[in-house]
């Protein structure tokens, strides 16, 4: 699925925010997190050349920072870090659900975090 620079990818629903928000809300407690949408440009695949220009997802908590991006009209991508050496994906190439998509970049953190608490132990 290649986009062209010349295709813009339609933003973020009300709905697809509407259930980030109430996933962060659920994980971390009601309005602890603000989610700001942004464009970037990333290459959608290892192997591309040229930047594609996408609209994403982006908020942060304590000392990590998440982005989710829109990379089709129903597909997502998403990484977390703590600066910018410090990237982390779930594995997972591509999602088709949003809920997914952020669940998933939950777990892959509370399990990373999880893994450095018991290593200062």
């Amino acid at each position: 699925m290649a986009t062209k620079p010349n295709i813009k990818i339609k933003d973020f629903s009300d709905t697809d925010r509407w259930t980030v928000k109430q996933t962060l809300d659920e994980r971390w407690g009601k309005d602890t997190t603000e989610i700001q949408l942004a464009d970037v440009e990333i290459r959608l695949r290892p192997g591309d050349r040229d930047l594609s220009l996408c609209p994403a997802l982006f908020w942060d908590f304590e000392d990590s920072n998440f982005v989710i991006f829109k990379i089709g009209r129903s597909t997502y991508k998403t990484q977390f870090y703590y600066k910018g050496r410090d990237q982390y994906g779930t594995a997972v190439p591509s999602f088709d659900n949003i809920l997914d998509c952020v669940v998933t970049v939950l777990q892959v953190h509370a399990d990373l975090e999880r893994d450095k608490s018991q290593q200062t132990d």
